[in-house]
């Protein structure tokens, strides 16, 4: 590996861990109304981004099409306040592991979706191998908690919700730049949540926190949302969604070892096995493993040409 995808690598397992931990914020937040929590979270994350956006972001704004509008409309519908809402409901009637294990998949789904949107014939086979051993890492981690028909089919919205964040961002994320995206994709989704909340809970939707819920939204805004948010698409900028996707089953990782912190979980042999399969899957998907070859391209360069592809989606 080379600097460029050394880095990006690096990024995207930094805001996978972060988003692990929102998982355990998550479950001090199951009484506090969801459309009012992802409305203070992405609220106040589109107010700390705002400065950070960078200069000519009005420019680069004005010039995006209706179409790709719609797609900044849908990623945040779908990979935002779709999935955590997805895994709210999942928890209602399953415990955490199950959201978790599925989460988990979503490498495999995207080494097979992104090849054929690109019209490849088939996904690259170190980074499908890999994802299989992130996937079978985080079902040891998760193991297969109690759950029903309800907390199955919210789980797999979960991570429709978790691929659509990666690929759904691919053809805007080379015009905005990571942090003009983080930022708009934040305004959309808490302006989603205030129409999600006033149709469903009317007057009801938002209420004034207490001191344990304000603790989880204010690490899920500040932590989580902005830090996470601009680490993950700086990473995906360079090693591209495929090989950033993979880095995805740190999540359930990342959740076993914080969910002793709030007394919700424990962290065993079996959690210490299925991380260390996650590692490989990881290590050996991106490349990690393996020196960079002798006159072989640079890997950012490589990830070029599926953002000229998914673009014409």
């Amino acid at each position: 590996m080379n600097a460029t995808t050394t880095r990006g690598a690096l990024l995207a397992a930094l805001a996978c861990v972060l988003v692990g931990g929102s998982f355990t914020a998550n479950s001090l937040l199951g009484d506090y109304p969801y459309a009012g929590g992802q409305f203070l979270r992405y609220g106040l994350a589109f107010l700390l981004l705002l400065p950070l956006a960078g200069p000519g972001a009005t420019t680069r704004l004005r010039a995006l099409g209706p179409g790709r509008w719609v797609r900044l409309a849908l990623l945040a519908a779908v990979g935002m306040v779709g999935f955590n809402l997805a895994v709210l409901a999942a928890e209602r009637t399953a415990e955490p592991a199950v959201p978790g294990v599925l989460v988990g998949c979503a490498p495999v789904v995207v080494a097979v979706l992104v090849p054929l949107l690109e019209g490849r014939r088939r996904p690259q086979r170190a980074v499908l191998y890999g994802a299989l051993f992130v996937a079978v890492g985080a079902f040891t981690v998760q193991g297969w908690g109690r759950t029903d028909g309800a907390g199955i089919a919210f789980s797999v919205c979960a991570l429709v919700g978790e691929v659509g964040f990666a690929v759904l961002a691919v053809p805007v994320l080379r015009p905005l730049g990571p942090r003009l995206l983080s930022t708009v994709v934040c305004g959309v989704a808490a302006a989603e949540s205030a129409v999600a909340g006033v149709l469903a809970d009317g007057s009801g939707w938002l209420r004034r926190p207490d001191a344990v819920e304000a603790g989880a939204l204010l690490w899920q805004a500040v932590v989580v949302t902005v830090v996470g948010f601009v680490c993950w698409y700086m990473g995906m900028q360079r090693i591209g969604a495929e090989r950033a996707t993979l880095f995805s089953g740190l999540i359930p990782v990342a959740a076993a070892c914080t969910a002793p912190l709030v007394g919700t979980g424990s962290y065993g042999a079996a959690q210490a096995v299925g991380s260390a399969l996650v590692f490989a899957g990881v290590a050996a998907g991106s490349g990690a493993a393996l020196p960079l070859r002798r006159g072989r391209r640079p890997a950012a360069r490589r990830q070029r040409a599926p953002e000229r592809s998914l673009e014409k989606l």
